[in-house]
C-alpha cells in the first residue's frame, strides 16, 4: 500500500541549527501517527515540512506517492489544525469553515451542504452564525477541525491542537477526536504532541523524537510495554531506569540481586537498563526479604501517592501506590520489582 505520507531523509537546518535530522517516516491511509517528544525535539518541524510551511534542507516529502517537496501548501490538499485555532475573528463560524471551499471555487450550494455536514460532524451545527469570540476554547477547536475537514483532505495534520485547553476540555476533545477517527476511516492523521496521554489514547503508532532525531517508532501498545530505548521508556510512561547486567536469557543482575527479565537475546555481561513503571513498584515495611530502600519523599496525587526512594544499592526509584499506611519519610522500607519489566538500551 502506498503511504499517505512519507518522509525520506528529511532534514531542516536554520543556519548551523539542526531542527530536524534525516527523518525517515511513513503513515498509511487511515492510520493515526503521533509525533511525541519534548519541546525542541523536531516534531513540529516535521509536521511543517509535510504541510509545506518549511522546505527541507535535504530529503523529500511524498503524499500518496507524489513528490510534493517543492509544492506550495495550498496545493497539497491537506487539512491543518494548530493550537491557536487560527480562526478569522471577523468571520462567523460557517464562513470560517467555508473559507477553503470558496477558495477552491466550489458552487455555493455545494459549499453550504458541506459546511452543514462538517459542523454536524464536530457537534457545532447550532453555532454556525456565531463569531469565534462568542465560543469557548473547545468550541473554537471544533470549528478549526471542521474547517480542516471541509475540503475532505486525505491527510489531517494536528499540531498540538489541545495544548491551549484546560484539563477538562482536553479530555473532552480527546473523546471527540476518537469519535472523528471512527467517522473518517480513510483519513491519515499526523498528531504532534508532547502529552503522552494524548498519544496513547489516539495513535495507532507513536514516533518518539528527541534532539531533532527519531528515537523509536512502533505500535502504541508495544512501544509502551516493550520500548527498546531508554529515552522512550522514560518519556513514555516515566519508567525508572535501573542499570543492570545480563546474566542469562531470563535473568539480570542489579548489584548483588538477581531479577527475572527477558534479555531479548542480549549476551551475558551486556550493560542495559531495566525499565520499571512507578505503578508496578511495590513498597512495604522492611522485612529483610526484598530490596532495601530509604523513603525520601511522599506526595499525595489525589488518586494515590508518589514515593521517592533511595535504594541501598545506590539508585533513586519512584513508586506510585494507593496508600502509605505504616510508611514514614526517612524510614527503611522494602521494595519489590515485578518480573517481566523490559530491558532497554542506554546511550
Amino acid at each position: 500500500m502506498t503511504p499517505a505520507v512519507e518522509l525520506r531523509g528529511v532534514s531542516v537546518h536554520f543556519g548551523r541549527t539542526v531542527a530536524l535530522h534525516g527523518l525517515d517516516l511513513a503513515v498509511a491511509p487511515g492510520e493515526t501517527l503521533a509525533l511525541l517528544g519534548p519541546s525542541g525535539s523536531g516534531k513540529s518541524t516535521a509536521l511543517k515540512a509535510v504541510a509545506g510551511f518549511l522546505r527541507p534542507t535535504s530529503g523529500r516529502v511524498l503524499l500518496a506517492g507524489r513528490d510534493v517537496t517543492d509544492t506550495p501548501p495550498n496545493r497539497r490538499g491537506l487539512g491543518v489544525v494548530v493550537q491557536s485555532y487560527a480562526l478569522f475573528p471577523h468571520l462567523k463560524v460557517a464562513d470560517n469553515v467555508a473559507f477553503g471551499l470558496r477558495a477552491r471555487r466550489m458552487p455555493r450550494r455545494a459549499v453550504a451542504e458541506r459546511v452543514e455536514e462538517v459542523l454536524d460532524l464536530v457537534g457545532m451545527a447550532g453555532f454556525r452564525d456565531r463569531y469565534p469570540r462568542q465560543l469557548s476554547g473547545g468550541q473554537q477547536q471544533r470549528v478549526a477541525i471542521a474547517r480542516a475537514l471541509a475540503i475532505r483532505p486525505p491527510v489531517l495534520l494536528l499540531d498540538e491542537p489541545l495544548s491551549a485547553l484546560d484539563a477538562a476540555l482536553r479530555e473532552e476533545m480527546v473523546a471527540e477526536l476518537l469519535r472523528l477517527r471512527s467517522e473518517l476511516p480513510d483519513t491519515a492523521i499526523v498528531h504532534v504532541t508532547h502529552d503522552q496521554g494524548e498519544a496513547l489514547a489516539l495513535a495507532d503508532r507513536i514516533a518518539v523524537m528527541r534532539d531533532a532525531r527519531l528515537v523509536e517508532v512502533g505500535p502504541t501498545e508495544s512501544l509502551y510495554h516493550r520500548p527498546a530505548e531508554a529515552f522512550t521508556a522514560s518519556f513514555l510512561g516515566a519508567s525508572n531506569l535501573l542499570p543492570v547486567e545480563v546474566v542469562d536469557a531470563d535473568t539480570v543482575r542489579l548489584g548483588d540481586v538477581r531479577l527475572a527479565a527477558s534479555s531479548g537475546g542480549l549476551p551475558p555481561g551486556e550493560a542495559v537498563a531495566l525499565g520499571v513503571r512507578p505503578h508496578r513498584v511495590g513498597v512495604r515495611e522492611f522485612t529483610g526479604h526484598g530490596l532495601a530502600a530509604r523513603l525520601v519523599a511522599v506526595q499525595w496525587r489525589g488518586t494515590g501517592f508518589r514515593l521517592d526512594l533511595d535504594l541501598e544499592l545506590g539508585h533513586r526509584l519512584r513508586a506510585e501506590v494507593p496508600a502509605v499506611e505504616g510508611l514514614a519519610v526517612g524510614s527503611r522500607v522494602e521494595v519489590s520489582i515485578p518480573d517481566g519489566c523490559p530491558l532497554v538500551r542506554v546511550a
